[in-house]
């Protein structure tokens, strides 16, 4: 049982009973998931989900379906209540590569960014700036994206998808390749930008099982059910879920050395095995 005090409130993303297929064959399997709005007294708390899952699960076409960039078979996702399926755009994407304009400046970038929000370029700037100050990125408004190491590129791809989505974003494996210092920042900036408010929202997918745990405030483990000669049933799902906050195993520095922590880290694997 958490030891911190918080409440779940409203639905900010939900999915409902998702399934895909192609040519026929199952993808995708009743997929259902949502993600409430948690508070904590006396603090801004976002929400950030460790999204996991074995290649070739069909994680990659759930989280095409989560960014409103393709159409489930069946079902579907919404964000922030909506009584229609989410549309592109409204779920920022922060895909490996980082794709950026590499003719624009960093400024440029995420100036263009923002007007898709804001209707007047000066307030657009401002916010653009406010961010890059938050960020530690306000020396590097003027320079290229070519110019820009991994992690600074990886921060304004981050900013750029905030100023176009706001509340909401899917990163695909931030920690791929990474070392351990790096892993370290990225983890430290997916928090940063949670906590940015409250209705923030990141789905994080990874196979990098403890980057995930040590991140995340709930889990979503993606396989294949078993019959019950265990046989694989067709289509993937969510087989399970976690609540890192009810375990008490989120949101306190120095966690990932802890026994309890590395114990779940454990389980969490033994069950990505079985999948």
């Amino acid at each position: 049982m958490s030891n911190t005090s918080y409440s779940l409130g409203k639905t900010l993303l939900k999915i409902e009973d998702v399934s895909l297929e192609y040519d026929g064959r199952p993808v995708l399997r009743n997929v259902n998931a949502e993600v409430r709005d948690i508070t904590v007294p006396g603090r801004t708390q976002g929400q950030v989900v460790g999204f996991l899952g074995p290649s070739g699960c069909g994680k990659t076409s759930l989280f095409r379906i989560i960014a409103g960039l393709n159409a489930p078979t069946s079902g579907r996702v919404s964000v922030n209540g909506s009584d229609r399926p989410v549309r592109a755009g409204e779920v920022g994407v922060v895909a490996q590569s980082y794709p950026l304009f590499e003719h624009r400046t960093v400024l440029g970038n995420l100036i263009l960014a923002a007007m898709r929000k804001e209707k007047d370029s000066g307030a657009a700037r401002d916010k653009v700036l406010r961010f890059l100050k938050e960020f530690g990125m306000e020396d590097k408004f003027n320079l290229y994206p070519a110019q820009l190491s991994g992690g600074e590129r990886q921060r304004c791809a981050i900013i750029q998808q905030i100023l176009c989505s706001e509340h909401f974003l899917l990163i695909d494996e931030p920690f791929s390749g990474l070392d351990l210092l790096m892993l370290e920042k990225t983890c430290e900036l997916i928090t940063k930008v949670s906590d940015l408010d409250d209705l923030n929202t990141i789905i994080v997918v990874t196979h990098d099982v403890t980057a995930a745990c040590s991140v995340a405030d709930h889990l979503w483990l993606m396989g294949r059910d078993s019959d019950s000669n265990g046989h694989k049933l067709p289509g993937s799902r969510i087989v399970k879920e976690y609540n890192m906050i009810e375990r008490d195993l989120c949101w306190q520095p120095g966690i990932i050395t802890k026994a309890p922590f590395t114990d779940f880290v454990r389980e969490v694997k033994e069950e990505f095995r079985k999948l």
